[in-house]
């Protein structure tokens, strides 16, 4: 059994806004399955596909506090790409953001909500991943963090080193996942948060102990009146196992 990263949930106060910035951002389709979710996929997508890690937004009130713990990075294959993708950024809503960076040739920034997320300067290893690099997960040990998710999903781990794991999916497209070692620690409920699914056919019951035997815990929440499990990876981040699709 294995299961496969198939979206990013961010919460939003508003999803339809933040949802269409996005959009935008990306080049992807809107659509909503229910009030208060706005669902984002490349056009003509059909999911669940490598090839992208789809997004989802979900109104929620509670206000955001401090750095997330997850966050996007975009892909550029110029110097002059990256900055007018900036320029655009910036005409749509974003801002800069300053997380402590330093004097990087990426540029940090927040999206209408406050979102951190970086835009890289071109690098070869993202020639492919589509307008998603990666997706950056904060933590304290990389390497620990890379066994866990090697485990429980199957992706293919590419590199481990002190301060960075980096995973891809097993037919080498789509975004990145990346691990990067950071000094702050988590406080608080991840505003953004991967989702991880079976694939078909197979039990979720059977795969939420698997995921508890490598290391997942309960992050200690009413989770009854929903049909998906909600678990913890061994450093608290929270993520969500879905129905097999």
């Amino acid at each position: 059994m294995a299961t496969r990263f198939v979206q990013i949930n961010m919460k939003a106060h508003d999803d339809s806004a933040l949802g269409r910035f996005w959009a935008e951002v990306l080049g992807w389709g809107v659509d909503s399955e229910a009030p208060g979710v706005t669902n984002l996929e490349p056009l003509g997508f059909s999911y669940p596909d490598p090839s992208a890690v789809c997004i989802d937004l979900i109104a929620r009130p509670e206000p955001k506090v401090g750095k997330n713990r997850v966050h996007l990075d975009l892909a550029t294959t110029s110097a002059a790409h990256q900055a007018e993708l900036v320029a655009r950024l910036k005409g749509l809503g974003a801002t800069l953001a300053d997380v402590g960076q330093g004097d990087v040739p990426w540029t940090v920034m927040a999206d209408p909500e406050g979102n951190e997320f970086c835009v890289l300067e071109p690098r070869p290893l993202y020639r492919d991943t589509g307008p998603i690099a990666a997706v950056v997960v904060d933590c304290a040990d990389p390497a620990a963090m890379a066994r866990f998710w090697d485990e429980a999903m199957d992706w293919t781990l590419h590199e481990v080193t002190a301060d960075g794991a980096r995973l891809r999916s097993a037919q080498g497209v789509g975004p990145y996942l990346e691990f990067v070692r950071t000094p702050d620690t988590k406080s608080g409920w991840n505003r953004v948060h991967m989702d991880i699914a079976p694939y078909r056919g197979d039990d979720p019951a059977k795969e939420e102990a698997r995921l508890r035997a490598l290391g997942a815990s309960d992050p200690g929440i009413d989770q009854s009146g929903i049909h998906w499990r909600i678990l913890a990876d061994p450093e608290g981040n929270e993520f969500c196992l879905l129905s097999p699709r």
